[in-house]
């Protein structure tokens, strides 16, 4: 934050007025006459502006930190254009009078420079004007126009760069967007530097003008009007001129140099003096050979010999004390570089201190698959990266990092993955080859081997890589082995959500929240219901694959349980009720929620094996094992031939019953939902599709 955002906002308000009041001022010069007086305290503050425009030049960090600069030179130039009118009408009205018709700054400068000779002063102006306009001004619109090109065409790299880091989980939101903030501002800036260094070249060939039509009508007036002779009015009037070029001059070199330190920092960072001393001074062998060059040039008959002598000692005492320097930082670092390297060992992957440290998700691949991932590294990361990005929208919480790793001791085209060291799936690839997914459809006539696709169990065939086009021409889905790990790695990650949402998750989770839910979060915990509890009523909706990217919802709908019970399940049932909406439109396909019924044979066999206690509530779950084989059967018959349609559905049960069904068919459909009666949203159409009967 910039000292002036720092101010109370009265101070702001009357330093916005108090410009405002300036700028009218510098346009008010161009018409209304100023007296003499004014006219010098003007011309002075010309000139301290331009010293202290060069002093911020000379310590900024980069470019980017005076990036009000082009803003500036055209303040500052317009106020010397206006100040160099003003002097033009005092010069031609009163320049008969003497030095000081003009104020005591214009003839003060004249008598400074000129000594009393205008020629000798012309002289000066002529050269000033000349490095000004063909040195400096020229070098630094050249450097301002190449600058901003660059800027602009480096632009979308840049871009996709922070994209990248994003991705990756390199940088957060807050960092992206201040890295874009950076690079529109930097492509701002030179752009208008590339403009603004116009002005400079433009007042530089505007105070040449002035100067030639000051002195030319200055000579008019004085023999026309005042009846001066024309070496009396040639030497009053081209002298106040001069003078006044001179005043004008000064402080437009100023800010000239000032604008070819800014845009000739480029990637440099630090200030001038250190950019400039530390890489001149950096190099003690090109200090003593720029020495002993200085020393023979003192041996030359003709040249002065203490000049070059001094110069010659002075740099190589230097040397001398940059080489201590260079070695005693040297040994610093050698220093600094032993006592990490005796650390290390601590530190390294295969001490036994991170041995006991286990992976939340580890991808193990085989030698053959590892050594074509890591051609593809860069591609592995990206939709790595991408998929917790998804995850975390999809389901409220960030997933652990994902670990790739080799092991030599499954098979070379083979990977395995786990969760919690614990391995969960694994799967053979054929690198080479694709994966058609003929699931519903008849098989290809192409050669190939018949398998089950690894995340859903669909049936699948392996063929050549050759056949892609045909394939894809034919209707069928075809993937890579890259796509289909990664594929069966996010089914897997969504299957163990519940195991994933650790205790400090639940900590940054909350923590996040908005300042009245975390009020109500302290009105839940611990008085009603433990931190624990809380996390294990998240761990059963992610268990069901439901999303707590709603948390003030569940917090509000756990509210409104716990007064009267504190059994996680039955606070979970009740939570599910509340997020029926959500629930619903996770599920919906092109806005219709496809459901397939649970009979009433089996609604009525559930329900029997349900055991109440006294006050009704359900203590224990009592079905035949005939019947649960039976039920198995029964569903798997119905629900199959809608899973390889591919289309999303529900199974819907009666409320009581439906966390035990949803436990039975788990192990058999763990990505089917089951929905209770009263968790169908209203405003949902529902398309029944069959029944389990």
């Amino acid at each position: 934050m910039s000292a002036v955002e720092n101010l109370p906002v009265a101070s702001r308000r009357s330093m916005d007025v108090g410009f405002a009041v300036g700028i009218a001022c510098i346009l008010a010069i161009l018409f209304v006459p100023i007296p003499p007086i004014l006219l010098d305290l003007g011309l002075a503050c010309s000139i301290s502006v331009a010293i202290l425009i060069l002093m911020v030049a000379l310590w900024i960090e980069r470019p980017l930190d005076f990036s009000a600069f082009p803003m500036v030179l055209l303040v500052t130039t317009m106020l010397r254009l206006a100040l160099n009118v003003a002097t033009t009408r005092l010069i031609l009205s009163h320049g008969h009078e003497g030095p000081s018709a003009a104020g005591n700054m214009v003839g003060g400068f004249a008598n400074l420079v000129m000594g009393g000779d205008f020629v000798i002063g012309a002289v000066v102006f002529i050269i000033l004007l000349t490095v000004n306009f063909i040195v400096i001004s020229k070098g630094a619109t050249r450097i301002a126009e190449v600058g901003a090109r660059f800027t602009l065409d480096a632009i979308p790299g840049k871009q996709m760069a922070i994209d990248a880091d994003l991705n990756s989980g390199l940088i957060d939101e807050a960092e992206a967007r201040r890295r874009r903030a950076e690079l529109e501002q930097e492509s701002s800036f030179y752009g208008s530097m590339d403009g603004a260094s116009k002005f400079v070249r433009g007042d530089a060939v505007a105070g040449l003008i002035i100067t030639f039509v000051n002195s030319f009508g200055g000579v008019i007036i004085g023999v026309t009007r005042h009846g001066m002779d024309f070496g009396t009015a040639a030497d009053a009037f081209i002298k106040l001129t001069v003078g006044d070029g001179l005043v004008t001059q000064i402080p437009a070199l100023i800010v000239s140099l000032a604008a070819g330190l800014v845009v000739s920092k480029g990637g440099n960072r630090g200030t001038a003096d250190r950019a400039i001393i530390s890489q001149l001074g950096g190099y003690p062998r090109a200090l003593v050979v720029a020495a002993a060059m200085l020393i023979l040039m003192a041996l030359l008959p003709g040249l002065p010999f203490l000049p070059f002598a001094t110069l010659s000692a002075l740099l190589f005492v230097g040397s001398v004390m940059l080489r201590r320097t260079k070695e005693a930082e040297a040994k610093v670092a050698e220093e600094a570089k032993k006592k990490a390297d005796e650390a290390k060992p601590a530190n390294e992957p295969d001490s036994a201190k991170n041995l006991l440290r286990t992976p939340e998700i580890e991808l193990s691949l085989g030698k053959q698959l590892m050594s074509l991932m890591l051609l593809n590294h860069g591609e592995l990361a990206h939709r790595v990266a991408k998929m917790r990005k998804k995850f975390a929208q999809l389901y409220g919480f960030v997933v652990p990092e994902i670990k790739v790793s080799d092991d030599l001791r499954i098979a070379p085209k083979s990977y395995k993955i786990k969760i919690h060291g614990t391995e969960v799936a694994s799967y053979e690839l054929r690198p080479g080859e694709l994966l058609v997914v003929t699931a519903g459809k008849s098989r290809p006539d192409i050669p190939g081997d018949d398998v089950k696709e690894p995340a859903f169990g669909l049936d699948a065939l392996w063929v050549p890589d050759m056949f892609a086009e045909e394939v894809r021409n034919a209707g069928y889905s075809a993937f890579d082995p890259m796509s289909v790990m990664l594929t069966h790695l996010s089914e897997v990650v969504r299957n163990n959500l519940a195991q994933l949402l650790s205790y400090r998750d639940l900590r940054a989770l909350t923590e996040g929240l908005e300042p009245e839910y975390k009020k109500l979060l302290d009105e839940i915990t611990p008085a009603m219901l433990s931190f624990s509890s809380l996390q294990g009523v998240l761990k059963i909706l992610l268990a069901e694959r439901v999303s707590i990217r709603n948390l003030h919802l569940v917090l509000e709908s756990i509210a409104e349980v716990v007064p009267h019970t504190r059994k996680p399940e039955v606070v979970a049932e009740h939570v599910r009720i509340r997020l029926a909406q959500q629930i619903c439109g996770d599920i919906s396909h092109q806005g219709k929620l496809r459901v397939l019924r649970l009979g009433s044979k089996w609604d009525g066999v559930f329900l029997q094996a349900l055991k109440r206690d006294n006050k009704g509530e359900i203590i224990e779950f009592d079905i035949e094992p005939k019947q649960l084989e039976a039920f198995a059967n029964e569903a798997t018959a119905a629900i199959r031939p809608h899973l390889e349609s591919g289309l999303s559905f529900a199974l819907a049960c009666a409320p009581e019953s439906r966390p035990y069904v949803r436990m039975i068919i788990d192990r058999v459909f763990p990505n089917l939902p089951v929905l209770s009666h009263v968790e169908v949203a209203k405003a949902v159409q529902i398309e029944v599709i069959g029944a389990v009967a």
